[in-house]
């Protein structure tokens, strides 16, 4: 479900951000890695487009929206929960040029 709600997030991103125009995105993937260990998701979203702006918006957002379905998922069993650390790891393309970051 989670999943679900990060691809149709990435693909509202202009109807949920001011001024975010909307894209045609050629490509969402949104996957998870559970640390069992450490007791944390980690939610990474890919966005592709075949044009000249970036996705980073559309990209967070599927990342935030797919957090707060885990967590509207899990709060009933766990009423500690935090979500973190929502960034751009890494983007090319765009008027801005490319960003890549270690996490």
């Amino acid at each position: 479900m989670a999943r679900i709600a990060g691809i149709q997030a990435a693909k509202k991103c202009a109807d949920l951000i001011p001024l975010c125009h909307p894209l045609a995105l050629s490509k969402i993937a949104v996957d998870f890695e559970l640390n069992a260990k450490e007791n944390f998701v980690e939610i990474v979203a890919y966005c592709k487009l075949n044009g000249q702006t970036g996705v980073e918006m559309e990209a967070l957002t599927a990342v935030s929206v797919a957090a707060l379905t885990i967590y509207d998922m899990c709060k009933a069993v766990d009423k500690d929960m935090v979500i973190s650390s929502v960034q751009v790891i890494e983007k090319t393309g765009g008027k801005s040029g490319d960003i890549s970051r270690s996490i």
